[in-house]
């Protein structure tokens, strides 16, 4: 079926690794894909949802774009586990269904999206890094840095450099292997913000893998609306302020509340990356 006459549905497959935990990331990236729009389509993308962590459901090779989502727990919690064997067969396919028709097609790709705890898995699959525990666990709304490959990606187009991004995690992706991206063409897009003492290492926070598969460890779907309900809660509010204190909790919540610090962030990046694909899958890209 060709896409350019036949203009078929654009179908998404949304990849849930919240292993069944309550969040606000698949109803933040459920919202933003089901009110995107774009002059190249007729309708609105068609979403599946496969709870692959919980359940081990995966999707097949039919879909145009792949949103991968964020997590609790380790990246290393579906070592020798059948999901993950499963989830690494996915990711392989996408990548090898782009190479095979890189020569062929200039609009036949699948595109993947991969965030957070999806992003350290990726990078332990392509060896991009060490992906390590942080000694303290990142929890707020963080500058972030671009690289210079980073200034030039369509992915952070409109954004300021450093912009500010949602970034809640014990895991990291530090020491990245130059030859391990220089061997697939990969490039770091972002880096975490300055560290107060010298012997942390600043985290990568995005990788370009190749045009169509690009990752974030931070959380771009995070609307700022919805997470000041989900943190207005008492018992949550209760909760973060015991561990990380009042003034911690009070700076996410200043930040939540003026859109320069990550209504921006939210609007920009997931955009930026269907209009990519749909550009692409409907040949104007």
């Amino acid at each position: 079926m060709n896409p350019l006459t036949s203009n078929p549905p654009i179908k998404v497959a949304l990849i849930d690794l919240y292993n069944g935990e309550p969040n606000q990331g698949i109803r933040a990236i459920t919202e933003i894909v089901s009110s995107f729009k774009h002059p190249g389509l007729q309708g609105p993308l068609v979403l599946d949802r496969f709870e692959t962590r919980l359940n081990g459901t995966v999707p097949t090779l039919d879909y145009d774009i792949y949103l991968l989502s964020g997590g609790p727990g380790s990246p290393f919690d579906g070592e020798d586990q059948p999901w993950e064997a499963a989830y690494f067969q996915l990711v392989d396919a996408i990548w090898d269904y782009n190479e095979q028709h890189r020569s062929s097609s200039t609009h036949d790709r699948k595109f993947a999206l991969f965030i957070c705890h999806s992003f350290q898995m990726m990078c332990r699959h392509y060896k991009f890094g060490e992906v390590v525990q942080r000694q303290s666990e990142s929890f707020g709304i963080f500058k972030t840095y671009q690289t210079e490959a980073g200034k030039k990606d369509q992915l952070f187009d409109d954004l300021v450099d450093p912009f500010y991004a949602a970034d809640f995690r014990k895991w990291q992706v530090v020491q990245p292997d130059q030859d391990a991206l220089d061997k697939i063409g990969a490039e770091v897009l972002a880096i975490e913000r300055f560290r107060q003492d010298p012997a942390h290492e600043r985290a990568l926070m995005s990788i370009r893998i190749n045009p169509e598969m690009v990752g974030v460890q931070f959380h771009p779907e995070a609307d700022p609306d919805g997470m000041l309900i989900h943190f207005g809660e008492e018992e949550r509010r209760m909760a973060i302020v015991k561990k990380y204190g009042e003034d911690s909790f009070q700076l996410i919540i200043d930040r939540l509340e003026k859109p320069e610090y990550l209504a921006h962030t939210y609007n920009t990046i997931i955009p930026n990356f269907l209009t990519q694909a749909i550009d692409t899958l409907r040949g104007a890209g």
